[in-house]
Protein backbone atom coordinates (compact mmCIF):
# COMPACT_ATOMS: atom_id res chain seq x y z
CA UNK A 1 0.00 0.00 0.00
CA UNK A 2 0.84 3.41 -0.83
CA UNK A 3 2.24 5.96 2.26
CA UNK A 4 -0.63 7.99 1.38
CA UNK A 5 -3.05 5.11 1.60
CA UNK A 6 -2.12 3.42 4.54
CA UNK A 7 -2.19 7.54 6.55
CA UNK A 8 -5.66 7.84 5.58
CA UNK A 9 -6.77 4.74 6.32
CA UNK A 10 -4.77 4.36 9.75
CA UNK A 11 -6.25 7.47 10.97
CA UNK A 12 -9.68 7.19 9.53
CA UNK A 13 -10.18 4.40 11.38
CA UNK A 14 -8.27 5.14 14.87
CA UNK A 15 -10.75 7.99 14.76
CA UNK A 16 -14.22 6.27 14.75
CA UNK A 17 -15.93 6.51 17.91
CA UNK A 18 -12.89 8.63 19.24
CA UNK A 19 -13.10 11.68 21.85
CA UNK A 20 -11.98 14.36 18.52
CA UNK A 21 -15.49 12.49 16.49
CA UNK A 22 -17.52 13.54 20.16
CA UNK A 23 -15.70 16.68 20.18
CA UNK A 24 -16.70 17.26 16.22
CA UNK A 25 -20.65 16.60 17.20
CA UNK A 26 -20.02 18.94 20.15
CA UNK A 27 -18.74 21.86 18.27
CA UNK A 28 -21.14 21.21 15.79
CA UNK A 29 -24.17 20.70 18.35
CA UNK A 30 -22.86 23.98 20.04
CA UNK A 31 -22.19 26.68 17.10
CA UNK A 32 -23.85 25.31 14.07
CA UNK A 33 -21.49 26.67 11.62
CA UNK A 34 -19.46 23.46 10.29
CA UNK A 35 -17.45 25.33 7.98
CA UNK A 36 -15.35 27.26 10.27
CA UNK A 37 -15.19 24.36 12.58
CA UNK A 38 -14.17 22.10 9.58
CA UNK A 39 -11.48 24.47 8.66
CA UNK A 40 -10.37 24.81 12.30
CA UNK A 41 -10.19 20.93 12.10
CA UNK A 42 -7.91 21.13 8.79
CA UNK A 43 -5.64 23.29 10.54
CA UNK A 44 -5.81 22.23 13.96
CA UNK A 45 -4.99 18.34 12.40
CA UNK A 46 -1.91 19.80 10.23
CA UNK A 47 -0.15 21.70 12.93
CA UNK A 48 -0.11 18.47 15.35
CA UNK A 49 -0.12 15.73 12.83
CA UNK A 50 2.89 17.73 11.65
CA UNK A 51 4.56 18.04 15.45
CA UNK A 52 3.56 14.43 15.36
CA UNK A 53 5.19 12.74 11.98
CA UNK A 54 8.58 15.14 12.80
CA UNK A 55 9.03 13.38 16.18
CA UNK A 56 8.60 10.00 14.41
CA UNK A 57 11.60 10.61 11.83
CA UNK A 58 13.57 11.52 15.12
CA UNK A 59 12.67 8.41 16.73
CA UNK A 60 13.54 6.58 13.38
CA UNK A 61 17.24 7.62 13.04
CA UNK A 62 17.35 5.73 16.00
CA UNK A 63 15.50 2.20 15.27
CA UNK A 64 16.62 -0.32 12.02
CA UNK A 65 14.30 -0.86 9.00
CA UNK A 66 13.22 -3.74 10.97
CA UNK A 67 12.65 -2.93 14.20
CA UNK A 68 10.05 0.12 12.46
CA UNK A 69 8.19 -2.53 10.88
CA UNK A 70 7.51 -4.02 13.98
CA UNK A 71 6.89 -1.39 16.00
CA UNK A 72 3.96 -0.53 13.35
CA UNK A 73 3.14 -3.63 13.48
CA UNK A 74 2.34 -4.09 17.01
CA UNK A 75 0.75 -0.51 16.83
CA UNK A 76 -1.35 -1.61 14.83
CA UNK A 77 -2.45 -4.43 16.97
CA UNK A 78 -2.70 -1.79 19.72
CA UNK A 79 -4.85 0.32 17.82
CA UNK A 80 -7.34 -2.69 17.25
CA UNK A 81 -7.59 -2.97 20.99
CA UNK A 82 -7.49 0.85 22.07
CA UNK A 83 -10.39 1.06 19.26
CA UNK A 84 -12.69 -1.40 21.52
CA UNK A 85 -12.72 0.64 24.14
CA UNK A 86 -14.98 4.02 24.33
CA UNK A 87 -14.08 7.06 24.62
CA UNK A 88 -15.95 10.24 26.54
CA UNK A 89 -15.34 14.07 26.84
CA UNK A 90 -13.90 15.06 30.23
CA UNK A 91 -16.27 16.59 32.28
CA UNK A 92 -13.90 19.64 32.57
CA UNK A 93 -13.19 20.17 29.15
CA UNK A 94 -14.63 23.75 28.17
CA UNK A 95 -14.65 25.52 24.78
CA UNK A 96 -13.96 29.24 24.48
CA UNK A 97 -16.51 31.30 23.95
CA UNK A 98 -14.23 33.03 21.55
CA UNK A 99 -15.98 31.77 18.04
CA UNK A 100 -15.83 28.48 16.04
CA UNK A 101 -12.92 28.70 14.44
CA UNK A 102 -10.75 29.93 17.19
CA UNK A 103 -12.79 27.42 20.03
CA UNK A 104 -12.47 24.71 17.43
CA UNK A 105 -9.05 25.12 16.68
CA UNK A 106 -7.85 25.17 20.33
CA UNK A 107 -10.15 22.11 21.49
CA UNK A 108 -9.26 20.15 18.70
CA UNK A 109 -5.37 20.77 18.78
CA UNK A 110 -5.06 20.01 22.68
CA UNK A 111 -7.64 17.38 22.01
CA UNK A 112 -5.01 15.73 19.89
CA UNK A 113 -2.64 15.57 22.22
CA UNK A 114 -1.28 11.70 23.22
CA UNK A 115 -4.70 10.63 21.28
CA UNK A 116 -4.43 7.49 19.37
CA UNK A 117 -4.61 9.59 16.01
CA UNK A 118 -1.27 11.64 17.41
CA UNK A 119 0.51 8.28 18.33
CA UNK A 120 -0.45 6.79 14.88
CA UNK A 121 0.95 9.20 13.34
CA UNK A 122 4.34 9.37 14.97
CA UNK A 123 4.51 5.78 14.61
CA UNK A 124 3.53 6.36 10.25
CA UNK A 125 6.67 9.17 10.31
CA UNK A 126 8.63 7.15 12.23
CA UNK A 127 8.25 4.39 9.26
CA UNK A 128 7.16 6.22 6.38
CA UNK A 129 10.64 9.35 7.16
CA UNK A 130 11.06 9.52 3.46
CA UNK A 131 7.58 10.54 3.09
CA UNK A 132 6.82 12.51 5.84
CA UNK A 133 4.44 15.02 3.62
CA UNK A 134 2.48 11.81 2.59
CA UNK A 135 1.69 11.29 6.17
CA UNK A 136 1.03 14.58 7.19
CA UNK A 137 -1.62 15.02 4.42
CA UNK A 138 -2.94 11.51 4.38
CA UNK A 139 -3.27 11.56 8.37
CA UNK A 140 -5.00 14.96 7.82
CA UNK A 141 -7.41 13.73 5.12
CA UNK A 142 -8.59 10.69 7.58
CA UNK A 143 -9.40 13.24 10.17
CA UNK A 144 -11.36 15.12 7.69
CA UNK A 145 -13.10 11.56 6.50
CA UNK A 146 -14.00 10.83 10.07
CA UNK A 147 -14.95 13.96 11.30
CA UNK A 148 -16.75 16.33 8.75
CA UNK A 149 -19.60 13.80 7.82
CA UNK A 150 -20.07 14.05 12.16
CA UNK A 151 -19.98 17.94 11.49
CA UNK A 152 -22.17 17.73 8.78
CA UNK A 153 -24.98 15.60 10.05
CA UNK A 154 -24.20 17.21 13.54
CA UNK A 155 -26.36 15.50 16.74
CA UNK A 156 -28.55 13.13 14.47
CA UNK A 157 -25.01 10.99 14.11
CA UNK A 158 -24.50 10.61 17.56
CA UNK A 159 -28.38 8.90 18.19
CA UNK A 160 -27.89 6.89 15.01
CA UNK A 161 -24.64 5.26 15.07
CA UNK A 162 -24.31 1.72 16.24
CA UNK A 163 -20.71 2.81 17.75
CA UNK A 164 -20.29 -0.71 19.54
CA UNK A 165 -20.48 -2.26 15.70
CA UNK A 166 -18.26 -0.31 14.10
CA UNK A 167 -15.85 -0.57 16.78
CA UNK A 168 -15.31 -4.10 16.38
CA UNK A 169 -15.38 -3.73 12.79
CA UNK A 170 -12.86 -1.08 12.53
CA UNK A 171 -10.70 -3.35 14.93
CA UNK A 172 -10.59 -6.34 12.82
CA UNK A 173 -9.74 -4.25 9.99
CA UNK A 174 -6.40 -2.69 11.97
CA UNK A 175 -5.49 -6.59 13.14
CA UNK A 176 -5.60 -6.81 8.94
CA UNK A 177 -3.12 -3.56 8.68
CA UNK A 178 -1.17 -5.36 11.01
CA UNK A 179 -1.10 -8.64 9.47
CA UNK A 180 -0.50 -6.76 5.32
CA UNK A 181 2.24 -4.18 7.29
CA UNK A 182 4.27 -7.59 8.83
CA UNK A 183 3.96 -9.60 5.79
CA UNK A 184 5.60 -6.30 3.73
CA UNK A 185 2.73 -5.53 0.76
Amino acid sequence: MSILAVSITTVALAEIGDKTQLLSLLLASRYRKPVPIILAIFFATIANHALAAWLGVVVADYLSPDVLKWVLVVSFVAMAGWILIPDKLDDDEKISGRGPFIASFIAFFVAEIGDKTQVATTMLGAKYSDGLLLVVLGTTIGMLLANVPVVLIGKLSADRMPLKTIRIITAVLFLGLAVVAGIGL
